[in-house]
């Protein structure tokens, strides 16, 4: 079996090598002058079988991957298993308005071609891995989470919503602390409370735990609504960490104590890598 990183694996595919103890591939990866992307597989890889480890956002990245997979299968390659720490696109499941696409649909089924499984780390919603035409599993970033918060003294860990609540559970078993979600109650039309379900978060530490932070204006507002409720510290912990435009300057002046993600993007705030969780998932689903 080789490793294949593409050029957004930041370093996940060096981990995952070495944890696996499979090589890691040589490639050729540049840009032509006109901007078109050139890959080339400079190791034997025929009859093996080949993990991609590739971030596919942003969009460039998407091509160089669909360009090693086809690389990879005209070199011979047994089979082909795709490793997607981010999955762009991923938040456009399904139609919001007439005539768009299911992007993350669109997306799934070009990456099938030329593969025979996928992992997602931390997928938007747990339902994109049915549209792959191939064995799709999903593997979860919140042990690597609950680790580096275990040592935070965190009281409670919350979800910023109830459909995010299972994330929250999973993390707070490990540290062993309580765990709630944020509920939304409009008071008029002007007004909407933010607060936690059914616990107290007054002289509390807190970590928030969501899978994507883009713009941070969602999860600012939580972290203010939690302080002027009375917590102590709280903690803006994701596993995918966007952070556009003014996102980190938001979530700082809404009180955060620290800001943390993984490193399925690189950001300065990457402290956490997802890269034994997933050389563990391809032990046990993939190699067998």
């Amino acid at each position: 079996m080789y490793v294949v990183g593409g050029s957004s694996s930041n370093g996940i595919d060096k981990k995952i090598s070495e944890k696996l103890g499979y090589p890691l591939a040589n490639l050729e990866i540049k840009r032509f002058v006109d901007g078109e992307y050139y890959v080339r597989i400079m190791d034997d890889i025929s009859n093996e079988d080949v993990v991609i480890v590739q971030t596919t956002y942003p969009d460039n990245n998407i091509i160089e991957m669909f360009l090693l997979q086809d690389a990879i299968a005209e070199a011979g390659a047994k089979s082909i298993y795709l490793v997607i720490p981010y999955y762009g696109y991923s938040r456009q499941d399904k139609k919001f308005e007439d005539g768009e696409p299911i992007s993350a649909r669109a997306m799934a089924r070009h990456l099938s071609i030329n593969a025979d499984a996928v992992i997602v780390v931390d997928p938007h919603k747990e339902h994109i891995l049915r549209f792959f035409d191939i064995p799709a599993f999903s593997c979860t970033a919140i042990p690597q989470i609950a680790k580096f918060l275990k040592g935070r003294n965190i009281d409670i860990v919350i979800a910023p919503d109830k459909g995010a609540k299972e994330r929250a559970r999973m993390a707070s078993e490990y540290i062993k602390s309580d765990y709630d979600f944020l509920e939304k109650t409009r008071i008029d039309d002007r007004t909407i409370e933010i607060k936690t379900k059914r616990l107290a978060v007054t002289g509390k530490n807190i970590a928030i735990v969501d899978d994507i932070i883009s713009t941070g204006g969602t999860m600012a507002r939580a972290v203010e609504e939690l302080r002027n409720q009375g917590a102590r510290d709280v903690y803006v912990v994701c596993t995918h960490g966007l952070f556009v435009a003014n996102a980190i300057e938001k979530l700082r002046k809404a009180g955060s104590k620290e800001i943390v993600s993984t490193d399925t993007i690189l950001t300065n705030y990457s402290h956490i890598s997802v890269a034994p969780a997933i050389a563990d998932l391809i032990r046990d689903r993939i190699i067998g």
